[in-house]
């Protein structure tokens, strides 16, 4: 989803709102450089494990009745799609608490990330900004941005839909304020095909 190349994967790399996925797990197995920020790091494994289970079926009773908003070819079915979620959500489990401990795992969220200018260069934000279009404002959507472009050279933000699978109605206007404050942006199609209209993610280079 983000188009990653084998030189992006060996940035100093950034992943906002990352949750309980796997993709710090897998990229540091791999020798890799990430730091993941969400504010469900506040809380230990088995409070995060207890929550997973918990919310599990209410998620996957969502897809069912959603199903339609989505492409099924590399993952068949809702059932599927429930197990691959699982095995990552296990994976993340499992690295967690050594992640903590060495810091790859940092409880923060934006507007305000504990990070010098530049740390990065490279963020991925990921089902966050502009997919809660209805729950975060404009103004909340400009500073997070703005944010992540004071921490990391560049960003890059998929999808750019909000929950009704409608492109955001907050993009135009994001774009805009970054482009007004010397910030280039810019729109790239990726190769990931899930969500039905979700092919392109923002870019957005820092001054």
């Amino acid at each position: 989803m983000f188009a990653l190349s084998e030189d992006d994967l060996q940035k100093r790399l950034l992943g906002c709102g990352d949750g309980p996925a796997c993709f710090n797990a897998q990229l540091t197995q791999r020798g890799g450089n990430v730091i993941s920020v969400d504010p469900v790091y506040q809380f230990s494994s088995e409070q995060i494990r207890s929550r997973i289970e918990e919310v599990y079926p209410q998620i996957m009773s969502q897809m069912e009745q959603n199903a339609d908003s989505y492409i099924w070819e590399s993952i068949k079915d809702v059932a599927e799609l429930g197990k691959v979620r699982m095995a990552a959500m296990q994976r993340f489990l499992s690295d967690y608490d050594s992640g903590l401990e060495a810091g790859r795992y940092i409880s923060a969220s934006l507007p305000n990330l504990p990070f010098q200018d530049q740390q990065f260069e490279l963020a991925l934000c990921s089902h966050f900004l502009f997919l809660y279009s209805e729950h975060f404002d404009l103004e909340q959507h400009i500073q997070g941005m703005k944010e992540l472009c004071r921490a990391a050279a560049e960003v890059r933000v998929y999808p750019l839909l909000s929950l009704d699978s409608k492109p955001s109605k907050h993009l135009s206007a994001v774009i805009e304020a970054l482009e007004a404050a010397g910030i280039r942006t810019s729109l790239q199609t990726v190769d990931y095909r899930f969500q039905r209209g979700a092919t392109d993610m923002l870019i957005a280079h820092a001054v």
